[in-house]
């Protein structure tokens, strides 16, 4: 209110009237608790109850919303760290400038060579930025069928989204009939699991453009599995890797945590195309491209601000599920592939080699890596940890028959102390590509990595211990790289490999601080407080996930 627009004389009666009207306020108060009848006292008492119960609920309510708020910003915040901290990396852990001709990650690499085929089949590579496709399938066609998909998540139609159909259906005449045949055993696995995260089913077409469904597939990046997991981010979601077990090739496995990274991601989006898109480039570069467009949120407006390789990632998903379901009309046949319809699983809770189940179950030993990928050695260190074998149906009744047996058939030839002593001092043989950054030094980032100074230097032919800020540096997780490796040699680690290094986690021994977790804290968090210990550092040194709760204590190693 402007007082200094009111009249003088209309402020004065209204001060003058006031005691006459609070009088008379007083007066029909006085009169409304005369006439309304008074409570007992046990009616009051049960009212208070009611009431005290009432609130109590709601502060309950308030909590449990306040305590998802902050594990979804801790998540959050720590899930942009991750990505910050690797340069922006998708979840794949690339850098956009990571993408070349010889190092390209098979995120978007429609033509990486499944184990089933042979290199003549190996398609040509188009480059989708300048080629235009022909098709007689009209435009109004490609629309309505994308209609009647009747999909959860938004399938657009652009002549983009046009060029990636015609790639999926009509250009890959040599490579869909086999993702197709591999899609009858994987597809209802996947949906199964999407289903159980409360989350869309056509995800499950992310795996073809991932690795053309290939459980086996590593990146010349280092990137795992059918989906295309690197080691920061499968661990950050749960998947074990070790000497002996690598769950990033376990398609059952990392296909659950490829559903809580999109259920993440869709959290701090609040967009299915925009999720997507991220798993491509990194959340952070997903923010950076929202910026750049002036805050718009949809996946169209800020298509021009994202990396190349990103912009044809959405496209490149409705192009496959468009041919995942119309596949027919283009007279596509899948292949029969050998994986078995049916499979049975089995706890094991000892060490089990393949060659035990083979020679005993008669279960081919092709068979038995095919449906488990993840055991990098044919063993299952059950004596750990529980694990799952799978096995085709047919052979349960062999499996249950021997099993008594299984476990002591030529033990000592095939767990001999020597070998699983090498195994384990492999390490996990993860290639790394390590970003130099303000006041690190190699002592620092070789006990980072579980490695040693001297092999840093060797990897990378450095004469000296010094290096400069954003110089980047090959590294292999744990000391387990290939004999022949060095800056100028990108080789996958082999089995063999892996049992070459001399180096060692960090030691059991090695002095450490007890951190009891409060609320709101996160490994990135946490780990900020202890300069040269990082969140993996935390996650390594207590043997945990990045899944952590107040009251829990953990250890935090003097580095």
């Amino acid at each position: 209110m402007n007082l200094k627009r009111f009249p003088i004389c209309f402020l004065l009666a209204s001060l003058l009237c006031l005691p006459s009207i609070c009088n008379a306020a007083g007066d029909s108060t006085s009169l409304a608790r005369r006439m309304k009848p008074q409570k007992n006292k046990a009616a009051l008492i049960r009212e208070n109850k009611e009431l005290t119960y009432m609130v109590d609920s709601l502060i309950a309510e308030i909590g449990k919303y306040r305590e998802e708020i902050r594990t979804r910003d801790s998540l959050t915040a720590e899930i942009l760290d991750i990505y910050e901290e690797n340069e922006d990396r998708s979840a794949a852990g690339l850098n956009p400038e990571d993408y070349t001709p010889e190092v390209t990650d098979s995120l978007l690499n429609l033509w990486y060579i499944h184990k089933k085929l042979s290199a003549e089949d190996f398609a040509i590579e188009y480059d989708m930025d300048s080629v235009k496709f022909e098709s007689n399938v009209p435009d109004e066609v490609y629309i309505q069928r994308l209609k009647e998909m009747n999909s959860f998540i938004d399938l657009p139609y652009n002549s983009i989204v046009r060029n990636y159909i015609i790639l999926y259906s009509e250009k890959m005449s040599t490579r869909m009939p086999e993702m197709l045949g591999l899609c009858s055993y994987y597809m209802p696995i996947f949906e199964e699991i999407f289903n159980e995260h409360d989350m869309p089913e056509e995800l499950k077409a992310l795996a073809i453009i991932e690795s053309a469904l290939n459980p086996t597939a590593v990146s010349r990046a280092g990137a795992k599995g059918m989906w295309q997991f690197m080691y920061s981010t499968a661990k950050l979601y749960g998947l074990r890797i070790d000497s002996f077990v690598d769950e990033r090739f376990d398609p059952v496995k990392s296909a659950h945590a490829v559903a809580e990274y999109l259920k993440d991601a869709y959290a701090i989006f609040g967009d299915w195309n925009l999720a997507i898109a991220s798993y491509n480039c990194g959340a952070g570069n997903v923010n950076k491209a929202i910026r750049r467009s002036g805050g718009k949120r949809a996946f169209w407006d800020i298509y021009p601000y994202l990396p190349r390789e990103t912009r044809g990632y959405v496209p490149a998903f409705v192009g496959a599920l468009y041919t995942m379901t119309y596949y027919k009309e283009h007279g596509i046949i899948p292949q029969q592939v050998a994986l078995p319809a049916v499979t049975d699983t089995f706890k094991i809770h000892k060490m089990l080699h393949f060659k035990q189940v083979s020679d005993l179950a008669g279960v081919p030993m092709q068979t038995l890596k095919d449906l488990n990928p993840q055991y990098r050695h044919d063993i299952i260190p059950g004596n750990e940890r529980e694990y799952i074998l799978r096995i085709p149906f047919q052979y349960s009744n062999s499996f249950i028959d021997h099993e008594d047996s299984l476990y002591s058939y030529k033990a000592d030839e095939f767990f001999n102390p020597v070998v699983i002593k090498k195994i384990k001092d492999g390490g996990d043989g993860e290639r790394i590509i390590h970003r130099v950054r303000s006041g690190e030094m190699l002592g620092s980032i070789a006990l980072k990595y579980r490695c040693s100074v001297s092999q840093i230097k060797r990897w990378n032919n450095l004469r000296s211990d010094r290096i400069n800020i954003g110089q980047r540096l090959v590294i292999y997780r744990g000391g387990a790289a290939p004999a022949s490796s060095s800056g100028k040699t990108a080789s996958k680690t082999t089995a063999s490999s892996a049992g070459k290094s001399s180096s060692k986690p960090i030691p059991a021994g090695t002095d450490y601080t007890v951190y009891v977790v409060k609320s709101g804290d996160s490994l990135y968090l946490i780990a900020k407080n202890y300069p040269g210990v990082s969140a993996q550092n935390i996650m390594d040194f207590n043997g945990i996930s990045s899944k952590i709760k107040p009251g829990m204590k953990i250890k935090i190693p003097k580095l």
